[in-house]
């Protein structure tokens, strides 16, 4: 009842500022033809915003500053497309969740050559990470666990989850990994151990689903069933909702929202439900 009451009082005071005076302010939306589009990932050379359009079984690449559709790749053999990530390669992972694998890209350009596949362990892989220490995370939505490759192979395991999805590195090396199905976020260690729990009673979490982080450690979680995305500073004080609480379109408003993706003082948001992706700047004192 409290985090509710907490949740309503921050919707009603202000649906975008942020501590210390700081402001979220929406941009722009999408008109590119998209279908339930789920988690975003910048290139590593910043010049294009991948998105996975998970209706079309494809990755879309958009302009990130205008939104404006640059190309595709994978309708042709591609099922259920959920997440990105690259690795210190520019190699881009693909979660092909109807296909049980994550597919690996060479990219030269907009150009994507299918070069590899990661399999084994998972079923319905919805999320990826390519961490820092070089292993490979996914999430398993459909086998509920998160398995971490290394050289192709699992090196961990962790069970017992609810169709987690998304996996980020923190600033330490640790992980946020949404367990979705439970309505609750986990932070977990290198090698899959729990840490912290971020739990549905304290955040009122509804199905919590793709996450990112703002340069200071603070969490930014699209929590879908409620219609909202919830951002969580390090020390796990809940500092700003965005949204209606409601399915709804507009600035401020979602429909089942999915991804997050940060970059400096801009966030994209897969507004799933509304088939868009929009963008907003935080501006800084």
């Amino acid at each position: 009842m409290k985090s509710r009451i907490l949740l309503t009082a921050l919707l009603l005071i202000s649906s975008h500022v942020l501590a210390n005076d700081l402001s979220v302010v929406y941009q722009a939306a999408s008109t590119t033809p998209l279908d339930n589009p789920h988690d975003l990932k910048l290139s590593p050379d910043g010049k294009y915003l991948f998105v996975s359009d998970l209706g079309n079984n494809r990755v879309v690449l958009l302009d990130p500053q205008t939104l404006a559709f640059v190309s595709s790749f994978g309708s042709d053999h591609q099922s259920g497309t959920h997440d990105v990530d690259f690795d210190a390669k520019g190699l881009a992972y693909v979660a092909d969740t109807h296909n049980n694998r994550v597919t690996i890209y060479r990219m030269g350009g907009t150009r994507a050559t299918l070069t590899g596949e990661l399999t084994g362990r998972v079923r319905g892989p919805e999320g990826v990470l390519i961490h820092s220490n070089g292993r490979v995370y996914v999430a398993g939505a459909w086998s509920g666990n998160a398995v971490a490759y290394e050289n192709g192979k699992v090196v961990k395991e962790l069970k017992g989850l609810s169709s987690p999805h998304d996996l980020e590195e923190t600033a330490d090396g640790n992980i946020w990994l949404s367990d979705s199905g439970n309505s609750r976020i986990l932070l977990v260690s290198p090698d899959l151990e729990i840490l912290r729990e971020l739990s549905r009673k304290t955040y009122d979490f509804n199905g919590v689903r793709y996450l990112d982080l703002l340069d200071d450690g603070t969490l930014v979680a699209a929590d879908k069933n409620s219609h909202l995305v919830k951002f969580i500073a390090a020390d796990g004080k809940l500092i700003l909702v965005l949204g209606s609480g409601k399915r709804d379109e507009g600035p401020d408003k979602f429909a089942t929202p999915e991804g997050v993706e940060v970059s400096g003082n801009t966030i994209w948001f897969s507004d799933s439900g509304n088939d868009r992706v929009v963008k907003y700047s935080i501006n800084r004192p």
